[in-house]
């Protein structure tokens, strides 16, 4: 397993999130509070004063600005966490030890000689301190056991941020934290005189031995024999009170070296430990140390402390590590006052379908929606991007173009002909006139395709525009339409170039293709296909035609090909908004249609493919066959007329066969096949 660990903490308090807007009306930036600000300021808030331990299911699908939340939720709780620890030092006077530097000795002096004690002061304090770790479940997907990578990551988190050493020492020689002795008692930590006395006596043993060596060595004893028993008792005490003092420097230095992540992935590696009973509750004992040592540290720094795992990733692995994932998350949360905070960033259908088909969790999890609400106690399903978010996303996406701060630098093919390379001065210097003046004329069309493409993409984040409703709220899409506009514009701008009598499509009606082709591809591909085959047959409609009572005229048959088109159809946005665009807002022609058709680069042409092949084999299938004469009503007697006419003729001509058959055979002639 490769290491995967991301460990945040709070810092100084720094300025509220604020988003910044370009008003249009006012020319100028105004500070404005978007919606995900609300919704991510709302669940920091819950955070940082739900009781722990807590799971949070951070419902989305893929794309939904997932990533962006948890930060903003992050910097949110971080500066929460600031607010609360200057209100407390204003209301007890007291600073927070500092466990890194200069504070690490006295670390190690309280983990050695004293105990903690869970008074009543501690756990009225509301200072609290965060600890994020993000653990990526996709970087492990190929392991079988994903979950040793989730309790792995946790625990190496941990120890990266305090240090190896305070944590191996606490292995060997600390003690978890206890409840008060008395209730009277507010002391907060303890001598802990069994190990005083332990080390004092060690200490002592030692200095006896070493006093008894120098006696026996240094010629003070009056005979042989009592310089032997000298000998032999400071060598008993010296051994015995080193070899004490040895075991305990070993304990601490093999957790130094050997830390919790390599030992459970050594368990892990056995193959037979992994299939018994005791696996799991030897990692249980692993966790249930971390724990311990993380409420030391919150008496010892005199705050709270809080782990946020953010677990993402999960949705994009197989069933089997999903259930191992969550079963260690439900091993994890079973200590009571374990001080974790999941948050568990999925897609909640994939990971329900992915419950329910997993092998193992048959009759547990046969509906994957009741299995996710017993872990989850705390769901949270992203809303819609509201109007002011999907704006400053647009906005974000389009300022990160450099194209629109400066121009492209292209680098300029000089064509080289045979006739330049072999003719005289008066033909080099007419050929380098013409390539200035290719130069001047190429820089002008670039120059109006960056003026196009500006003002294309100001269209997109336009507040007094309808054009953004139709954008999707999944950052990737924006980001693919964002990305696409400025090639649909060159293109426009270069056939244009070619064709200066053609007035082409304006820069807002070329964005506006733009985002047609990428939110419905199935339904823009069937206007475009039934177009083709109309111009082939001869019968095109008209230029001026609306596309939309092209896709009416034929919509039938599409609905025909749902089965066959279903994972096309799927691609597909709202319907309703389908209509509204091309009945309403942007009523594009047919001519316009064939206009752009050659600059659209974000339309699979594959889709189109596949449905002339569907329309072309539905063409060849075969004629009904006739009604049967009985189901026909008032036909069915001239029917039957003319049938018992046929027969009759056919009785005829079978009895005249039968007569020249049998005079034949009368005259000896061999008779003649019938016809």
């Amino acid at each position: 397993m490769q290491k995967n660990y991301n460990v945040h903490f709070t810092k100084n308090a720094r300025a509220p999130n604020e988003q910044h807007f370009l008003d249009p009306e006012l020319g100028h930036q105004k500070d404005i509070l978007t919606e995900d600000d609300v919704y991510c300021s709302c669940l920091a808030k819950t955070l940082c004063h739900v009781p722990v331990p807590v799971t949070v299911g951070f419902y989305a699908p893929f794309g939904c600005r997932l990533h962006l939340m948890l930060d903003k939720i992050m910097t949110l709780m971080q500066q929460e966490a600031a607010q609360r620890e200057s209100e407390e030092l204003q209301r007890v006077q007291w600073q927070p030890r500092p466990v890194r530097g200069w504070g690490v000795p006295q670390l190690l002096w309280f983990l050695v000689f004293l105990q903690p004690v869970i008074t009543e002061l501690h756990l009225r304090r509301r200072n609290v301190r965060f600890l994020f770790i993000r653990f990526s479940a996709w970087q492990y997907a190929g392991t079988d056991k994903l979950w040793a990578g989730l309790v792995t990551t946790l625990c190496e988190g941990i120890r990266h941020h305090y240090g190896a050493l305070p944590f191996s020492v606490y292995s060997v020689l600390g003690n978890k934290p206890c409840g008060p002795r008395d209730g009277l008692c507010q002391r907060e930590w303890h001598c802990r005189r069994r190990v005083c006395l332990a080390l004092l006596a060690l200490l002592a043993a030692l200095c006896l031995g070493v006093g008894l060596l120098y006696l026996s060595l240094g010629g003070h004893a009056p005979g042989h024999a009592e310089r032997g028993v000298l000998k032999a008792l400071g060598g008993a005490a010296t051994t015995l009170s080193g070899s004490g003092l040895l075991m305990a420097v070993y304990s601490v230095g093999k957790h130094l070296f050997v830390s919790q992540r390599k030992k459970i992935e050594r368990l892990v590696s056995r193959e037979k430990f992994g299939s018994q009973l005791g696996f799991m509750c030897e990692v249980k004992k692993e966790v249930e140390l971390l724990t311990d040592f993380l409420c030391f540290l919150e008496i010892y720094q005199r705050r709270r402390l809080r782990v946020v795992l953010e677990v993402t990733g999960l949705d994009t692995c197989y069933p089997e590590r999903v259930v191992g994932v969550l079963n260690a998350i439900n091993t994890l949360l079973s200590d009571s006052h374990a001080p974790f905070i999941f948050i568990l960033v999925v897609d909640p259908s994939i990971l329900a379908a992915c419950l329910e088909s997993a092998g193992n969790m048959k009759g547990t999890a046969d509906n994957g929606y009741l299995f996710l609400n017993r872990t989850v106690t705390l769901p949270f399903s992203v809303p819609v991007m509201g109007r002011r978010t999907k704006l400053q996303f647009l906005h974000d996406a389009v300022r990160s173009r450099d194209d629109l701060l400066f121009r492209e630098l292209t680098i300029k093919l000089q064509p080289q002909s045979p006739g330049v390379l072999g003719a005289g001065e008066g033909t080099q210097l007419l050929a380098v006139e013409t390539q200035a003046d290719t130069e001047r004329t190429q820089g002008r069309v670039d120059a109006e395709a960056a003026r196009r493409i500006q003002e294309a993409l100001c269209c997109l984040h336009d507040e007094g525009d309808c054009l953004y409703e139709y954008v999707p709220d999944n950052v990737v899409s924006m980001r693919r339409i964002v990305n696409t506009v400025p090639i649909t514009v060159r293109l426009l701008q270069q056939q244009q170039h070619q064709q200066p009598d053609r007035v082409g499509p304006t820069p807002r009606h070329a964005v506006a293709w733009v985002v047609l082709a990428n939110q419905w591809p199935c339904r823009l591909s069937w206007v475009l296909q039934c177009l083709e085959d109309r111009q082939q047959a001869g019968g095109a409609p008209e230029g001026r035609a609306r596309l939309w009572d092209v896709f009416c005229d034929n919509s039938r048959e599409l609905h025909t090909m749902t089965k066959a088109l279903q994972n096309v159809l799927d691609l597909d946005g709202d319907p309703e908004l389908f209509e509204r665009f091309l009945g309403t807002d942007f009523p594009f022609t047919v001519a316009d249609a064939q206009s752009l058709l050659r600059c659209t680069v974000n339309l699979d042409h594959s889709i189109r493919r596949r449905m002339g092949l569907i329309r072309a084999v539905s063409a060849l299938k075969p004629p009904s066959p006739p009604k049967s004469p009985s189901r026909d009503g008032p036909q069915a007697g001239p029917r039957a007329t003319i049938a018992a006419g046929t027969s009759q003729a056919g009785q005829g001509s079978g009895h005249s066969r039968e007569a020249h058959q049998t005079r034949d055979r009368t005259h000896g002639v061999k008779p003649r096949p019938m016809a």
